[in-house]
């Protein structure tokens, strides 16, 4: 494959601390490449380097000649008052292109990347809309490798399952550093983490990312069998070291620094090992033995006139692990909200245990003051913390989460976004709960810490509503999955992909009625000819018929949401057969209704 871009031995630090030192990669064409590694080891920073944003410290960076480079950073930055086809429009600045080119690829580009308005205003648009602009802001230019940081970021399932089909069928080279483990699965063939506890700081398997996990097993079982090896020869070395005078004078002075030589491959085999220490996440339970914890019953909310979820019955007990998902906008935090008791319902009822204890992770970390140091976010009464009956210092506290004693005086604005969310985590776990509420937790976590929160909620005896996109999190964790499609439609799910599934067969239901719709529209009028005598009793039942049909695709809608129908594929299978027929009939109906009704005031010169 031809060569696009080479580091060669880069190195970067920040301050008297390293990110990474000697990183040798390669990138060809073709290249799907994952970057991977804990919060702090680089991968942002690396990627700033690949684009030119940054200097290293040493080493080299070179380009093919004439690589068109392309670069999404996390954060989605616009000017002031741009409209969504003058993002674009700037991006071409400098391209040979006349006018009518230029505005033939913007609009190509907008369709492809599903925009309806051009003219939209930029601050107008959502994150997950956001990030598509971005996105489109880099593609417009034609890469041929594409640095990617965190694209999911503010995407819903579907954007996420948007950009998978995207990046696969890309005619372009790609780099990009996620924590989305089944992004990683269906869109990478190369895994690079980035990891002091490898011997080159970084391990590269060529593969998906579940490739991966088996050599980086494989490599860590290896290098700790070497530290119990070189431990075992260090304690023979030592011994003899102790050894009289005499018994010393009898061997080489080769021998005395061979034992030095293993005393310091020792050393440096445990510094590896112990890079792989993980965040300590427990969150702290009340202890509480109610079987419902909040009781909805018939519970409906809109916003800006339109109905996010109606009727909606829901029973949070200790040992559920709710999944709520949907589409941006659809609702999720809302009812995170109406859980919280921040807002009332419109209709219904929300009923809370006494004395309910509610702990509430906000996704947009508002209970976070950015000007606050690490220290007193971690401990705000003083130099301790106490957590579940026990009194820890601050350092050790902070050490949990992976923070070093020298950053307690850090404002919390200095730390990354995974940082922040730690310290989010923290504050909340010092308060004991019966339910936990978490609004996007796992953004900005890297894949470590992602493992052990998941533990955590598997072994948190009370119960949990989540909102996240991590698909991966919530097949492991979540008991059942809430399904909210902005459309005013909830139904309970047995995991994500059923969820999916669900959608995609709405979403043709849904276009198979527009069609039939549109197909009427287009019919043209009837001659002026009067009603047969047929036409005139088909014309007395048809309303009947159409209001029979109504109710008959209602009844099945409502049969599919049923918990026991929709955790059984076979008969969600057979509901969904029998609600394209009655789709179908009602459409028909509706044509011959139309025709009719055409027909008759034809004949009555209407």
């Amino acid at each position: 494959m031809a060569f696009l871009l080479s580091c060669q031995e880069i190195t970067k630090s920040y301050g008297a601390r390293p990110l990474f030192q000697g990183i040798t990669l390669g990138i060809d064409e073709g290249e799907r490449m994952g970057l991977l590694g804990p919060n702090g080891s680089g991968k942002s920073t690396l990627l700033r380097l690949m684009a030119g944003e940054e200097r290293p410290d040493s080493g080299i960076l070179s380009g093919r000649r004439g690589l068109r480079l392309g670069y999404l950073p996390q954060e989605d930055l616009f000017a002031p008052g741009v409209r969504v086809d003058g993002v674009l429009a700037e991006a071409l600045t400098g391209e040979p292109l006349d006018d009518g080119e230029r505005e033939r690829k913007i609009d190509a580009m907008l369709a492809r990347m599903g925009f309806a308005q051009r003219d939209a205003p930029v601050e107008t648009l959502s994150g997950g809309w956001k990030k598509r602009l971005a996105l489109a802001r880099e593609l417009i230019s034609e890469p041929d490798l594409l640095l990617l940081d965190e694209p999911t970021n503010h995407l819903d399932l579907d954007g996420i399952r948007w950009l998978e089909d995207l990046l696969r069928r890309a005619p372009f080279a790609f780099v990009l550093v996620s924590h989305d483990r089944y992004f990683l699965e269906n869109v990478t063939r190369r895994i690079v983490e980035l990891n002091r506890a490898y011997p080159e700081g970084y391990l590269s398997v060529v593969g998906a990312y579940s490739d991966f996990l088996l050599k980086k097993e494989e490599f860590l079982h290896a290098q700790s069998r070497q530290q119990q090896v070189l431990e075992s020869r260090v304690r023979r070395e030592v011994e003899w070291l102790r050894r009289g005078p005499q018994g010393r004078q009898t061997k080489s002075s080769a021998r005395i620094q061979e034992a030095g030589r293993l005393m310091g491959d020792l050393d440096e085999v445990r510094f590896r090992n112990a890079q792989n220490r993980t965040a300590g996440l427990d969150f702290n339970a009340s202890g509480r033995k109610t079987k419902e914890l909040l009781v909805l019953k018939g519970v409906e909310k809109g916003r800006g006139g339109k109905v996010l979820f109606s009727g909606l019955d829901l029973t949070l007990s200790p040992g559920v692990r709710l999944g709520l998902v949907g589409p941006n906008g659809g609702g999720k935090t809302t009812l995170l909200q109406l859980l919280n008791g921040e807002i009332e319902p419109d209709r219904g009822t929300i009923r809370q245990a006494e004395g309910l204890q509610t702990v509430y992770f906000d996704q947009d970390r508002e209970q976070l003051d950015l000007r606050m140091t690490l220290r007193n976010a971690l401990a705000p009464e003083g130099d301790t913390v106490r957590y579940q009956g026990k009194s820890l210092h601050v350092v050790a506290w902070a050490k949990r989460f992976l923070f070093r004693e020298e950053q307690l005086e850090m404002p919390l604005g200095q730390l990354s976004g995974g940082e922040q969310a730690r310290v989010l985590i923290a504050r909340l776990m010092l308060r004991p709960a019966d339910l936990l509420l978490l609004d996007e937790p796992t953004n900005d976590l890297d894949i470590p810490t992602l493992e052990v929160l998941e533990e955590s909620l598997l072994e948190f005896p009370g119960a949990v509503a989540l909102v996240t996109h991590d698909r991966f999190l919530l097949d492991r964790v979540a008991t059942e999955v809430l399904g909210i499609d902005g459309e005013g439609r909830a139904g309970f799910f047995a995991d994500v992909h059923q969820w999916e599934a669900w959608r995609d067969r709405q979403a043709s239901a849904d276009a198979a009625t527009e069609r039939a719709v549109k197909k009427v529209a287009a019919v043209p009028p009837p001659p002026r000819v009067a009603l047969t005598s047929s036409e005139r009793r088909e014309w007395n039942t048809i309303e009947g018929k159409i209001e029979a049909a109504e109710a008959e695709v209602q009844a099945l809608q409502a049969r599919m949401e049923d918990p026991e129908v929709a955790s059984d594929h076979e008969k969600l299978g057979e509901c969904w057969a029998e609600l394209q027929h009655a789709q179908q009939r009602e459409a028909d109906l509706y044509a011959r209704w139309e025709l009719l009704e055409a027909k008759k005031k034809a004949a009555e010169g209407g």
